[in-house]
C-alpha cells in the first residue's frame, strides 16, 4: 500500500452566532483527502478527515508541512512493520518531525485533519467502519449498537431573547434529543440565570441541561455562576475559566457539588494529564471533552484515553467535543459514554449520517466503511471532487 496523493480544502462553516468569547459569523474547516494506491471498484481507496468546529482552517500547515512530510518519507516508514498495513500512529509521527514539543493549537489542528483521513483510510482498507478498527486495537473487540449524544447549542443570536433560545432547544428535544447544551457567560449573570431558568422550566428537569462559558471567567465570576447554577441540578457546568487554568478549576470543583465539565482546549497528552493531576477534576461526576479532530487526530485522543486510565479515569467519563460523525465512531469503538452532536449549527461537518436521525438521545451505529462522510450528503458535497 501507497499513499499517492493528499489534497485539502478550506470549506465555510459560518453562523451568525456567538459564544462568551467568538463570533463565528467567518468560521471555517479543513477538510482533507488522502488517496491510496489500492483499487477497489475501479477506483482508489481514499480516507476522508476534517476539522471541528470553533477553530478555523490550517491549510496553510497542512500544505506546507504535514502533507510535504508524509509525501516525502520512505514508503514503509508509515506501515506496519509487522503486517505492512497503513499504521495510522506511524503516520502521525512523521507528520510532528520538526515540530517542537508544547505550543499546541493551529498545528493540532492541521495534524488532526490529516490523521482523521488516515484512519479513515485504514479502515477501508481493513474493510471495516472506524469504529470497529479502534475496537479492535483498543477495546475489547465490540462496538456498541448506540451512542448516548447530546444537542449542542443555545448560542447568542442577534435579537434572540430566551423565548428564541427555548424555541431552539426545545426543538433539539423534538427532533429525540433527550439532553441540551446552551451557551453562558456572554450576558450579565442575572440575565444568564434567566435564561437557564426559562430553559429548565421548558424541558422540565435541569438534569436535562448542561451549560458551557467557553473559558470566559476569573475566579470569583466562576465561584458566583456556580452559585447561582447549584440549585437548578444541570447535567454539567462547563469551562468555567481559561482551559490552561488549572487552578481556577480545582477551587471551583471545591466549592460547586455539581458535575464539571472541560477538555475540548486541550490538545495534547500532556495538557490532559496535567488536567487530570492539577484541575481538581472528580472521577465520579465530572466529564471529559478532549476533541480527536482538534488534538492531533484520534492517535493522539487514543493515547489521551489511554492516559487517563492510568489516573483512574473510566471512558464512560468521556464525552468529545466536536458534535460530528468521526467523534460517533470513535465513542462507540472505545466505550465512552457518549458525545456532543451539532444538529442546527457548524454545517456541514456537524450532525451525523443522514439515514440515522436521534431516537431516546442514542444513534443507532451503521456497518459503513471508515468514518461513513460518504452518507453524510451535505458534507460529502464537499469532498465529492477533491
Amino acid at each position: 500500500m501507497r499513499i499517492t496523493s493528499i489534497r485539502e480544502r478550506e470549506i465555510p462553516m459560518a453562523a451568525e452566532i456567538r459564544n462568551a468569547y467568538v463570533d463565528f459569523s467567518t468560521m471555517t474547516a479543513s477538510i482533507v483527502a488522502v488517496e491510496s494506491d489500492v483499487i477497489r471498484n475501479g477506483k482508489p481507496v481514499t480516507g476522508y478527515g476534517f476539522s471541528s468546529p470553533g477553530r478555523y482552517a490550517q491549510g496553510e500547515i497542512i500544505r506546507n508541512r504535514a502533507i510535504p512530510r508524509v509525501m516525502k518519507a520512505e514508503p514503509d516508514a508509515l506501515l506496519d512493520p509487522s503486517t505492512g498495513d497503513l499504521d495510522p500512529f506511524r503516520v502521525n509521527a512523521v507528520m510532528f518531525k520538526g515540530e517542537k514539543p508544547g505550543g499546541h493549537g493551529d498545528r493540532s489542528v492541521a495534524i488532526g485533519a490529516v490523521d482523521a483521513a488516515m484512519w479513515d483510510l485504514a479502515a477501508k482498507l481493513a474493510g471495516q467502519p472506524l469504529a470497529k478498527l479502534v475496537a479492535d486495537r483498543f477495546g475489547n473487540g465490540e462496538i456498541a449498537d448506540s451512542v448516548w449524544v447530546y444537542a449542542a447549542g443555545g448560542y447568542y443570536q442577534p435579537g434572540g431573547g430566551p423565548q428564541s433560545l427555548v424555541t431552539e432547544l426545545t426543538g433539539y428535544i423534538e427532533q429525540g434529543f433527550e439532553h441540551v447544551k446552551m451557551k453562558i457567560g456572554g450576558a450579565p449573570l442575572a440575565e444568564d440565570a434567566e435564561r437557564v431558568a426559562a430553559v429548565v422550566d421548558a424541558i422540565g428537569d435541569g438534569s436535562r441541561l448542561a451549560v458551557d462559558a467557553n473559558g470566559r471567567f476569573d475566579l470569583d465570576t466562576a465561584l458566583a455562576y456556580g452559585e447561582m447554577l447549584a440549585p437548578f441540578g444541570l447535567l454539567w457546568y462547563e469551562e468555567a475559566g481559561d482551559p490552561l487554568d488549572y487552578a481556577l478549576n480545582a477551587e471551583l470543583a471545591r466549592n460547586y457539588a455539581g458535575s464539571l465539565a472541560t477538555g475540548e482546549n486541550l490538545f495534547s497528552v500532556q495538557d490532559s494529564r496535567n488536567l487530570l493531576r492539577y484541575g481538581g477534576m472528580r472521577p465520579d461526576r465530572d466529564w471529559l471533552q478532549m476533541d480527536p479532530a482538534l488534538s492531533y487526530g484520534p492517535t493522539e485522543f487514543i493515547r489521551m484515553v489511554l492516559d487517563a486510565e492510568q489516573f483512574g479515569w473510566t471512558r464512560e467519563r468521556f464525552v468529545p467535543h466536536g458534535g460530528h460523525q468521526l467523534n460517533l465512531a470513535l465513542a462507540a469503538g472505545l466505550g465512552l459514554g457518549g458525545t456532543e452532536c451539532y444538529p442546527g449549527v457548524f454545517q456541514p461537518i456537524g450532525g451525523f449520517l443522514d439515514s440515522t436521525p436521534v431516537t431516546g438521545g442514542r444513534v443507532q451505529m451503521l456497518d459503513l466503511p471508515g468514518i461513513g462522510v460518504e452518507e453524510k450528503s451535505n458534507l460529502w458535497a464537499h469532498f465529492a471532487d477533491l
